[in-house]
């Protein structure tokens, strides 16, 4: 890799194709912040088999039955709705010359790639019975150049097979709330397997941007990483362009000749006008003012012809830990989160529909939360559009494996580093959270190894992405987190306020044992005077409704009335803390047999929405 310092765009160089505003997207697109003129979506039917393995069908197989994708077959709107276990499965699906067509496939743009959104856990891909690749880890999306099995005729179909393999037996999977029993228990869920997100296409030139990366470096500057992939000639250039479409203001055109042997490059993007510190908060990104900054970044040749573009959108923010608050563009805020398991009673882990991802995002801003703390589950990166267009904080969480292995250790750190990959543009991700109430290092009390998977966890974490704070293991048994996270359902709004009330308060809970019987601090730990968060309180059960006989909570109400009044009671202990600096409510929705949810688990609200609003924010 190398760094690019930038010079204003060269007077020879052609524009850039108009593309649209990545921002003022409709948050269909797969991939929100790298956008092509046109792409071929893949889902809807296809065929689905779930009984073994056959060679004969890598090359299709006419007499399956139908799934719509990409809807889990254990959930209902897959049209499966099959509970069991389905340790391998099958998919196939012809692509279409009108598929290649609406992928921009042709003479321009002659290699075709094909993209999964995420399949669960295992994927093996064919093409007209062609291997084509695999790809582990059922959170993360991965594609392959497909170009050369494309043989035939122009107007040929082809078949797609994809087998996907997920033991619900692997403790050593990262699968978060995913159950290893038939049937959920507990605060586990049905599990999702195979296709979970969109599968699509898109056509590209012979040498394209594969990627993008933006870092905010500091309040007035960005540092933009560029993968570029297929065959260059040489002298090659990149050029970024960036505005703010609000005010139509241009902001920045940056120019930086590419070396001849690197794919991979740093081009820093200042913006100069934040350089006046009286109105650098007018670009600011933050939850009340969730301002997003378009660019198109093009590839050029030596001539200065445009080889390819794509449009994208970044916000320019800071986030950090200072003095025990939570710092968001160099001021403390408080974090007012909300857990959510991001799960729908018909499609499990997978959205029902797209616009539901934006519905989420709404709906936890209207309850009066700034912040969620997607759990257990690497989110759909159009969740993080919508996070990043309505202002939304999001705390991005690995989805844990349940055993310790070195097994179990590659594979979450695997997974953990391509999600980090994936999702570190996104201004809404203000934190990561690798590990979670100790899951999969049952031990980390007593055992050094535990303790030094945890830290790594953290550290790659921080070599990652040295600009957002790393929790090491979320509510209890910290080893090195930037925040210090507590998980308490203790259910007495007062004895909440006497345990979180002053610094008294805090010194006893660090050097004592903390609300779940667990260490707050393990191997060798220390309070340096990180931020205190409580992030995961309450889980009030209330159902208003139809009783489920396995519904659940940590604590219950009597009524609607009663359940409000638990929850201000929790809320004003919180905000009583003198040192507390933010907190996360469990949860957002009933999910499945919790029904301990703010939300129905369709998503409507248990008594009306500003009484719930009143007791999170207290006005």
């Amino acid at each position: 890799m190398s760094t690019l310092d930038g010079t204003v765009a060269a007077p020879n160089s052609t524009p850039a194709p108009v593309l649209p505003l990545a921002s003022r997207q409709d948050g269909t697109y797969p991939r929100p912040q790298m956008l092509r003129e046109q792409w071929a979506d893949l889902d809807g039917t296809w065929s689905f088999r779930n009984d073994g393995d056959d060679t004969a069908w890598r090359a299709g197989f006419p007499d399956a039955r139908d799934i719509v994708v990409p809807f889990p077959p254990e959930s209902v709107a897959s049209g499966i709705d099959e509970a069991g276990f389905h340790p391998v499965v099958w998919y196939s699906r012809t692509i279409t010359p009108s598929d290649l067509e609406a992928a921009g496939y042709g003479t321009s743009s002659p290699r075709l790639l094909l993209h999964f959104g995420a399949v669960d856990y295992r994927a093996s891909v064919w093409i007209d019975g062609a291997f084509i690749g695999s790809h582990e880890g059922g959170h993360t999306p991965f594609g392959f150049d497909v170009t050369d099995v494309l043989t035939g005729d122009a107007d040929a179909a082809h078949t797609l097979v994809v087998r996907a393999e997920d033991d619900p037996h692997d403790l050593t999977q990262p699968r978060g709330k995913q159950d290893w029993h038939e049937d959920p228990h507990a605060i586990w869920y049905r599990r999702t397997t195979g296709i979970w997100q969109t599968v699509w296409l898109e056509a590209v030139p012979t040498a394209s941007i594969e990627s993008l990366r933006w870092t905010n470096v500091d309040h007035e500057t960005l540092r933009l990483t560029v993968r570029v992939a297929g065959v260059r000639a040489g002298g090659d250039r990149i050029r970024v362009e960036a505005w703010w479409d609000e005010r139509d203001e241009h902001l920045a055109t940056i120019e930086a000749t590419l070396g001849d042997t690197a794919d991979e490059f740093d081009v820093v993007v200042p913006i100069a006008r934040q350089s006046n510190g009286q109105a650098e908060d007018e670009l600011h990104w933050t939850p009340e003012t969730p301002r997003l900054v378009d660019a198109t970044v093009t590839l050029l040749d030596r001539a200065g012809t445009t080889v390819d573009t794509v449009a994208s959108y970044f916000g320019l923010r800071t986030v950090g830990v200072d003095g025990g608050v939570f710092v968001l563009n160099g001021r403390s805020y408080d974090v007012r989160s909300v857990l959510n398991q991001g799960y729908w009673p018909d499609s499990h882990i997978a959205a029902p529909s797209r616009a539901a991802l934006r519905r989420e995002v709404e709906l936890i801003k209207e309850l009066g939360f700034n912040a969620a703390r997607n759990h257990q589950k690497i989110e759909d990166p159009r969740f993080l559009f919508w996070a990043d267009r309505l202002g939304l904080l999001v705390w991005g969480e690995a989805p844990g494996a349940y055993a310790f292995s070195p097994r179990a250790v590659q594979r979450l750190m695997r997974e953990w580093m391509d999600a980090v990959e994936r999702d570190a543009s996104h201004p809404s991700i203000v934190t990561w959270v690798p590990a979670n109430e100790s899951w999969g290092v049952q031990h980390i009390n007593t055992d050094p190894a535990q303790q030094a998977y945890a830290r790594s966890l953290a550290d790659v974490t921080r070599a990652l992405d040295p600009t957002r704070p790393v929790i090491s293991n979320d509510g209890w048994e910290h080893t090195n987190s930037d925040i210090i996270t507590i998980h308490d359902y203790d259910g007495n709004g007062e004895s909440l306020a006497r345990r979180y009330a002053d610094d008294t308060a805090r010194t006893e809970l660090f050097h004592g044992m903390g609300p779940a019987d667990r260490w707050v601090l393990v191997g060798g730990a220390e309070d340096h005077g990180q931020p205190v968060m409580l992030t995961e309180f309450g889980g009030v059960n209330y159902q208003p409704g139809a009783q489920r006989e396995d519904g659940w909570g940590y604590t219950s109400a009597s009524d609607g009335d009663d359940w409000i009044v638990r929850i201000t009671a929790l809320y004003d202990a919180i905000r009583a803390s003198s040192f507390l600096a933010g907190s996360c409510y469990t949860q957002l929705t009933d999910t499945m047999q919790e029904t301990n949810g703010l939300l129905n688990a369709d998503r409507t609200p248990k008594v009306p929405i500003e009484q719930i609003r009143r007791a999170v924010t207290g006005r």
